[in-house]
């Protein structure tokens, strides 16, 4: 039986891999992957060096979701356009030089319009210089394990020394969704406006006709120049499955939607995803040290998955929660651990990192008191 199940999977993986080749026909390299495992389920020349166009603009999108989330910026903050960015040519929206604009609204400029102007503006308010900007750029690429990616500008026009892959961005759209999900908000745009200061309003309509146009898509950014070619990094989410896909060098956008809408019409008839344990699950409850609380529940940070394909049977699973001493104080969100999701073969699947499930302080001398009061009225030994 185990030897047929070897060959019934061999045989699908062979069909598989010989449909997705057929598939993206139209592009010098591509690839396919699952958001939340990461793992590749197509890909085509991935590693080649590329021109990515306004591709780019997903990494300045996760700097500016990390500076948001990092504290140091607000949807609300004001940005007062420069000259630099005014004079940008290429997909703009045509900013004014002095105008004020909220980081929301450049952000929507961005994600829906591809707006070269407004992406040089916020390169400036996070980065202090685009300069510096794109030097963040470069850092964040190597944080993700992008090994073919050199960004000499924000935005994507063509430029020496200004390259990238299909695999490098699906990690970084992958990051970028996984973190950010709320970015989603802005990319599945299809149509919307920018307010101006003079009262007018400027018509954005997003460069990704599959926002509309094929179901469950919400993202996540064209590209084109002369050097690039047409591209394009795709998400869609279809029961409970997000996947990422990216075409590059193809010579139409015609057939850079074709190559995409096939990519992931193989990805959702090909593979399912089950969902293992759920994010916030209380997995277990241990211990806390010099808390005001003497126990705390442990839950995880993200959901466990497993990516398996539609013919394969359900598991059964396994946990195995791996946590150091607990010392107060801890606060929800914070790693103290990993859980180790296994099969019923004991093989680890995944790991995931654990955190407690409320903020717990630390404990003050009256908490010792009184604890140490009730230990000693209940004939036990006190608790140091």
């Amino acid at each position: 039986m185990k030897k047929g199940i070897i060959i019934f999977s061999f045989f699908f993986l062979l069909c598989s891999k010989v449909v997705a080749e057929n598939i993206t026909e139209y592009s010098e390299s591509a690839i396919l992957v699952e958001a939340s495992t990461g793992k590749v389920l197509f890909e085509k020349d991935a590693d080649l060096r590329r021109a990515p166009a306004s591709m780019t603009k997903i990494m300045s999108m996760i700097l500016i979701m990390d500076a948001i989330n990092d504290g140091n910026l607000k949807l609300d903050d004001k940005v007062i356009i420069s000259e630099n960015a005014s004079s940008m040519g290429g997909s703009q929206v045509y900013l004014n030089t002095g105008d004020s604009y909220k980081v929301e609204e450049l952000l929507k400029a961005i994600a829906v319009s591809s707006a070269n102007d407004a992406v040089v503006a916020m390169s400036e308010k996070v980065g202090g210089t685009e300069e510096k900007f794109v030097s963040m750029m470069n850092e964040k690429c190597k944080s993700l394990g992008c090994i073919n990616t050199n960004f000499v500008n924000p935005h994507g026009l063509d430029a020496e020394g200004h390259y990238s892959c299909a695999k490098d961005m699906s990690l970084m759209a992958t990051y970028l969704i996984n973190n950010y999900p709320e970015i989603l908000k802005f990319t599945s745009i299809y149509e919307d406006y920018l307010q101006r200061p003079d009262g007018s309003s400027t018509w954005l309509v997003n460069t990704n006709k599959l926002v509309r146009f094929y179901p469950d898509v919400d993202g996540l950014k064209t590209g084109f120049t002369e050097t690039a070619g047409y591209c394009l990094t795709a998400t869609a989410k279809k029961n409970n499955m997000r996947l990422i896909s990216v075409v590059m060098g193809v010579d139409t956008p015609d057939n850079r939607t074709s190559d995409t809408v096939k990519l992931l019409n193989y990805g959702f008839n090909s593979y399912k995803i089950k969902n293992i344990y759920e994010k916030d699950k209380v997995i277990t409850e241990e211990r806390v040290e010099r808390g005001k609380e003497e126990t705390v529940k442990l839950i995880l940070l993200e959901d466990a998955t497993e990516l398996l394909n539609v013919n394969e049977k359900e598991k059964e699973y396994t946990i195995n929660v791996k946590v150091e001493k607990l010392v107060a104080p801890l606060k929800k969100g914070d790693k103290v651990g990993t859980a180790e999701i296994m099969d019923n073969e004991g093989n680890i699947l995944k790991e995931v990192p654990i955190t407690v499930n409320k903020d717990i302080k630390k404990a003050n001398l009256f908490d010792y008191f009184k604890r140490n009061f009730n230990t000693l009225i209940g004939g036990k030994k006190i608790i140091k």
